[in-house]
């Protein structure tokens, strides 16, 4: 009886801290996504990668040379502008 006991417990001792971990990680997820977009047209020359995305927004999200991520509207023309830089770069650095 106490086997039984001390398994049962265990299991459900474990059972918050993987929905918390579940909860941190949705989170995240949702962090990591455009929701609103930037008015402000940043340095093209600090951007060092872009991301499409179409959910919840349609948007573009810049990363910059520190890190920052910046979201932007696909229709604007810098926002071309910059996609079309960064692809040149990464053109360049494969071969």
């Amino acid at each position: 009886i106490m086997t039984t006991y001390e398994y049962s417990t265990d299991c459900f001792c474990h059972l918050p801290i993987l929905l918390l971990l579940g909860s941190i990680a949705s989170q995240t997820m949702r962090k990591s996504s455009c929701v609103s977009l930037s008015t402000q047209q940043p340095n093209i020359r600090n951007l060092v990668s872009y991301e499409k995305q179409q959910v919840p927004v349609d948007a573009i999200r810049f990363t910059t040379t520190k890190g920052i991520k910046i979201c932007a509207s696909p229709d604007q023309k810098w926002v071309q502008a910059a996609i079309k830089k960064i692809d040149q770069k990464r053109t360049t650095k494969a071969k």
